[in-house]
């Protein structure tokens, strides 16, 4: 037996067990979970300076602020979202119980990702606790030093037999996949997702897929350019552009362009000042193969700012690299070597030796993680290699367009985002691009800030995702809600309308009974009861009498 399977066979038993079904148990995990981000703040910053150079406070505020706000928020509200749910009754159901009471689905199998590896880990950890699951943890094997920190400390604080985090590369995710789940929740790009549900397939296991995509971001004429241009050069480089859900590329009227340009070039510098290679704020990437990618992604294009040509720091520059015919082949190779072909292809080892924690070895991964300057490409073709792919980088390519028809015409013939951004101050035109585009959110006149409102669904629609979470919607992404329904043995004559033989006169009865909902205040429903149980009685007499 595998390791990955011991840790699901051992997780299935603790569920059996019923010990996570009691809100207390549910509560006192979640308020360790909380203890376990406050007091291991260092190591979880060490690990993330290392892994993405992500600094000390940007852990907090892109991390685990986040994940601490969730915390609070479900301790505060599980009690009445595990509650038993009245719902809407008939008049054939009215003195019976009707409600939905959410119940646990089972072991649940959570994949988190790299850019955030805390937010994107935690938060739908957060949901199966919540729920009342057990859940399989399995970090991102690219993040190495986090993975790491969730292998050794969270065990310290959370039940290691109902929450074990499992950690590997891609051979122990195909090993974990062959395992039966009652849900999994992955989050990561499309290619994967899919081989994510072709595994759920095999035992109709439901999935929740946190995706991507070219989310894009439309800058109306006539908006403040200085507040738009900041706003959206903070969502687009933040962690060096590696979120899925920063703005991949502008529309704008041809007549702004160079304006965008400059504002955008005021807010880099004040960001990250003249040098963001050696601004703390200013992250990484995250290894060779995805620099090189996106790297190859600007051959076609024109570079407008960023993009300066230093060999040393490895900045991207219009031509650099690009000149040499053999390194061109090698990163266009590289770039078209997809996730999907490696998590297929078991042979491919691409485990990035989560268990090698030595100095050299951190030592080595910094010098690999690569700073690429915060770079805009101007009057960008939808057939440039930039626009076929979503980015995940510091590139932010600018295509014009006439009009918002027009914006909104290159929006549909895509897939639909993950996100939409819209800039301007026309509440019509906002109306309209929400109400003629489909994007799994929509955030008009900011970027990224949607993710922290948990009471707002968080996911994606067609290729960027299925299913969402965030506070309650996480809650009830992994809970079963099971419909209840309790009746008395009593009052049978009622149900004389329905037993054989059928009639046009038990039909008009049924019809009348069945096909109306009621929903009335206590006081009504108990004058509405008496007036049926009139009723009832002249129909029971009436029928007895034919």
């Amino acid at each position: 037996m595998s390791r990955e399977q011991k840790a699901v066979e051992r997780a299935r038993k603790a569920f059996a067990t019923g010990r996570s079904k009691p809100l207390e148990y549910r509560i006192g995990q979640l308020k360790n979970l909380l203890c376990f981000i406050e007091e291991r703040q260092k190591e979880i910053a060490d690990a993330m300076k290392k892994d993405l150079n992500r600094s000390e406070n940007g852990t907090q505020l892109y991390e685990t602020l986040t994940i601490e706000g969730e915390i609070k928020l479900i301790i505060s509200k599980l009690a009445e979202w595990a509650a038993p749910r009245p719902v809407v009754k008939n008049l054939m159901t009215l003195s019976d119980q009707v409600y939905i009471q959410p119940e646990p689905r089972g072991v649940v199998l959570v994949i988190g990702a790299w850019n955030y590896p805390w937010a994107v880990t935690i938060q739908p950890l957060l949901g199966a606790i919540a729920a009342g699951n057990a859940a399989i943890i399995k970090p991102s094997e690219l993040c190495t030093h986090t993975s790491k920190v969730m292998e050794q400390l969270l065990p310290l604080y959370i039940d290691k037999e109902m929450y074990p985090v499992v950690t590997g590369g891609i051979p122990e995710t195909q090993e974990l996949l062959k395992q039966r789940f009652d849900h999994i929740f992955y989050t990561g790009n499309c290619a994967v997702g899919k081989l994510i549900m072709e595994a759920a397939a095999k035992h109709l296991t439901p999935v929740t897929l946190e995706l991507g995509g070219k989310s894009p971001c439309y800058i109306d004429k006539d908006c403040d350019l200085t507040i738009a241009c900041r706003r959206i050069a903070w969502g687009k480089y933040s962690n060096c552009g590696q979120t899925c859900i920063a703005p991949d590329y502008i529309l704008c009227d041809p007549s702004i362009q160079d304006r965008v340009i400059e504002e955008i070039k005021k807010s880099v510098k004040e960001f990250y000042t003249d040098n963001p290679k050696s601004c703390p704020d200013y992250g990484r990437i995250i290894n060779q193969r995805h620099f090189k990618r996106v790297m190859a992604l600007m051959g076609d294009s024109t570079v407008a700012l960023g993009g300066e040509s230093d060999e040393s720091s490895c900045y991207i520059g219009k031509g650099q690299g690009l000149s040499q015919s053999n390194e061109t082949s090698r990163s266009q190779n590289q770039a078209k070597q997809s996730d999907q072909q490696q998590y297929s292809k078991g042979k491919d080892k691409v485990n990035q030796k989560v268990k090698r924690e030595s100095n050299q070895g951190s030592k080595r991964e910094q010098q690999q993680r690569k700073p690429l300057t915060p770079t805009v490409l101007r009057d960008v073709k939808p057939e440039a290699k930039v626009m076929q792919e979503e980015i995940f980088g510091p590139l932010l390519p600018i295509i014009t367009v006439s009009s918002v028809d027009e914006a909104i015409s290159f929006i549909n013939k895509r897939e639909k985002p993950l996100a939409l951004y819209i800039f301007s101050e026309d509440k019509k035109l906002i109306q309209q691009m929400i109400s003629e585009t489909s994007s799994g959110g929509v955030l008009a006149n900011d970027c990224l800030v949607h993710f922290s409102v948990n009471s707002l669904p968080f996911g994606g629609v067609g290729n960027s995702g299925m299913g969402s979470y965030h506070g309650k919607f996480s809650f009830d992404q992994l809970s079963h809600l099971r419909g209840c329904l309790i009746k008395q043995l009593k009052m049978e004559g009622v149900n004389q309308m329905r037993y054989p033989p059928h009639t046009l006169k038990k039909i008009g009865w049924a019809r009348f009974f069945i096909a109306r909902n009621t929903e009335l205040g206590k006081l009504g429903r108990m004058a509405l009861l008496a007036i049926v149980a009139v009723v009832f009685a002249v129909l029971i007499q009436r029928y007895f009498a034919d």
